[in-house]
């Protein structure tokens, strides 16, 4: 038979209600009481109801994540971040994937409103703007995470883009590349953009022309990504060196440099964005920007969390910054 919570009543000698704060960490209650509670709980491995707890109002304690690609190891351990320091915090993690599709995305929303989750994180390049606008006017706790909507006012941990695009093009700018490619997902993502803008400044200030040729479009997978690579590296404008805007963009550049008999870094140099475990495991292990993965998906969870048990009036924005990891994927230019 299943265990109710009048049965962790009657054996810790407490009423439903003492037992019901401890579950839902509200009310005064000595550590005495809670600590003899929280050992029935764990005695007769008793579950509390989510669904009932949503009926009545009650914090599930379930926190909905809404990322782009699980496959990308960015997103990847973005859920993992997140998950440890939620599971820390006593939340448990509900992670939706929308394969970068919005429609998904709306539906995932209503969703997790549906199934009563506490709070919901977003991580990815979201266009439901009216959507999340009317949750947060119903004061539904919401943050971003690797991303940003300058038009909302809203919870956000992010790494600083500009300053990790600045530093990836400039570090191929000392190395003496002045044909440099950039690859970008897209422009319908914030990070990109910065970025994007950071790599023509670099440009700018060191005289060298930008060229729109060598801006490749592409969507976030490896095989399109190889694809722009082969017919970049195949045309009378070649590069020396190319930035990709993720790590997992530099790997299809990787693949096409491969087919071409081209040599990394001799031949090409490449610098991805990310430092995921990507970067580790390629040959030659890969130069990237590095973010701060973990304490962004801890700063998130605790932003979200205090919002949600009402300890924080204010909505913040958090740029955390990035590192630029040299490893043996460039080098200085041979080539005039």
């Amino acid at each position: 038979m299943k265990v109710t919570i009048y049965d962790v009543a009657k054996k810790a000698g407490v009423s439903i209600s003492t037992v019901s704060r401890v579950i839902n960490n509200t009310g005064r209650i000595s550590e005495k009481t809670k600590k003899k509670v929280l050992e029935v709980i764990e005695t007769l491995q008793y579950q509390p109801s989510v669904v009932a707890s949503a009926l009545t109002g009650k914090r599930t304690r379930t926190i909905g994540l809404i990322i782009p690609d699980v496959a990308n190891p960015f997103f990847a351990e973005i859920a993992r971040s997140v998950e440890d320091r939620g599971r820390e915090l006593g939340f448990n993690l509900l992670m939706c994937n929308t394969d970068n599709n919005p429609d998904t995305e709306e539906m995932y929303l209503s969703l997790l409103k549906q199934k009563s989750v506490d709070g919901i994180i977003i991580g990815t390049t979201t266009k439901n703007y009216t959507i999340i606008k009317d949750l947060l006017q119903e004061r539904f706790p919401i943050a971003l995470i690797a991303q940003d909507i300058p038009e909302l006012t809203i919870d956000v941990v992010c790494v600083d883009d500009f300053l990790g695009g600045y530093m990836a093009t400039s570090h191929l700018v000392s190395l003496g590349h002045k044909k440099i490619a950039i690859m970008l997902g897209s422009m319908n993502h914030t990070s990109e953009k910065f970025r994007f803008q950071a790599y023509r400044q670099v440009l700018e200030e060191n005289g060298i022309e930008y060229d729109e040729k060598l801006v490749l479009y592409t969507d976030y997978s490896i095989e399109n990504s190889r694809r722009a690579a082969l017919e970049i590296l195949q045309s009378p404008q070649r590069p020396s060196a190319i930035f990709a805007h993720f790590d997992s963009l530099a790997i299809g550049v990787y693949q096409a440099a491969k087919e071409l008999g081209l040599n990394i870094p001799d031949d090409l140099s490449v610098i991805g964005f990310d430092n995921t475990i990507l970067a580790t495991i390629v040959d030659p292990p890969l130069t990237t920007i590095a973010q701060p993965i973990h304490e962004m998906g801890r700063q998130v969870m605790d932003l979200l969390v205090q919002e949600i048990e009402g300890n924080k009036k204010l909505k913040q924005r958090v740029i955390l910054p990035p590192e630029l990891i040299v490893r043996h994927s460039t080098k200085e230019n041979a080539r005039s």
